[in-house]
């Protein structure tokens, strides 16, 4: 697969943070609307037996990339830093990327250091209209739901602090050009991205889709996830493979959303950043697996799939000894 990187600028809050697996859930809604519902059943043909059309990873601060979920004492330390304060030092800039491993923290920065590394969240208030009578009705019941704003103001600079995002895609182009999967990924910006597109949330202007080399360091035996993926039984080192666990409840978006059956079943995934170690390592664009299909994540939508892949990255994980 070849390997690009599109650069995205946020015009509005999001409602559902821009992660690798939903991405390529909106993708596939693009894809449907852009080149019709058979086009989009071809291009899954053999997802789920580990062979997808595109890959994409979380969108990142551009120039940056997570720090991986390694044990702290994986790391040196770092001279006459705070352990806490060290902790939070989360995004690596690429620059650094051949870097041994180890040294890392020292060249990673805080998610508020980092344009768009730390996007405000704050909540929104809403409430229920009764489209008869266009009041609130005797229910008056307000709730918030949060947004997500990667743009912000710098207090100290007093000036607007503007943030540019990237995601890494993969892409099989014998199945999806690289033209076509640019005026997808576009659509996706215009139309909006996850919860409450439809009243502006989520929107995003696609600036650039460059190739990219895959990233690798010299001796690599170890990958590092871009995205949340779906790690089980796929036979990684346990003493030598580490991440966060977390559960995704899912439900269908765009128009499936009025099926009377939105939700999907829950998937337990590895999350963004997670370190794998294989038995015998070779180097792989991505790891994970396909989820989904007859049925499996959805009976409303049957077809249904979700990315349990993730892009990764190579690095070269020294020995160290249980903490």
């Amino acid at each position: 697969m070849r390997v690009f990187k599109a650069q995205i600028r946020p015009l509005s809050a999001f409602g559902t943070l821009p992660k690798g697996d939903t991405l390529f859930g909106q993708l596939c809604w693009a894809a449907r609307y852009r080149l019709g519902e058979s086009r989009l059943i071809e291009l899954l043909e053999g997802y789920t037996q580990g062979q997808p059309f595109a890959v994409l990873s979380d969108a990142f601060p551009l120039g940056y990339l997570p720090r991986p979920a390694l044990p702290g004492h994986w790391f040196r330390q770092v001279p006459g830093e705070d352990r806490k304060q060290v902790k939070k030092r989360v995004w690596l800039l690429c620059a650094h990327f051949n870097q041994e491993v180890t040294d890392w923290l020292k060249f990673c920065r805080m998610a508020q250091e980092v344009p768009g590394g730390a996007p405000f969240a704050r909540p929104q208030p809403h409430n229920s209209i009764n489209r008869q009578t266009g009041t609130t009705g005797q229910g008056f019941a307000p709730y918030a739901m949060t947004q997500y704003w990667f743009d912000g103001w710098d207090e100290e600079r007093n000036q607007p602090i503007e943030a540019k995002l990237e995601v890494y895609c993969l892409l099989d182009e014998t199945r999806l050009d690289r033209q076509t999967l640019a005026h997808l990924l576009a659509d996706i910006g215009t139309f909006g991205f996850g919860r409450d597109a439809s009243i502006g949330l989520g929107k995003f202007q696609l600036e650039g889709l460059d190739e990219i080399d895959w990233l690798c360091q010299e001796g690599a035996n170890a990958y590092v996830t871009l995205a949340p993926c779906a790690p089980q039984g796929l036979g990684f080192v346990p003493e030598r493979s580490f991440y966060q666990v977390f559960t995704r409840f899912g439900r269908h978006g765009d128009v499936a959303v009025l099926s009377g059956r939105p939700f999907k079943n829950p998937i337990l995934l590895a999350q963004t950043g997670a370190v794998l170690t294989p038995q015998i390592y070779e180097p792989r664009q991505f790891v994970g697996q396909g989820l989904g299909g007859h049925g499996l994540l959805s009976k409303a939508i049957e077809e249904t799939v979700h990315q349990g892949y993730a892009p990764t990255i190579g690095i070269r994980l020294l020995t160290r000894e249980a903490a």
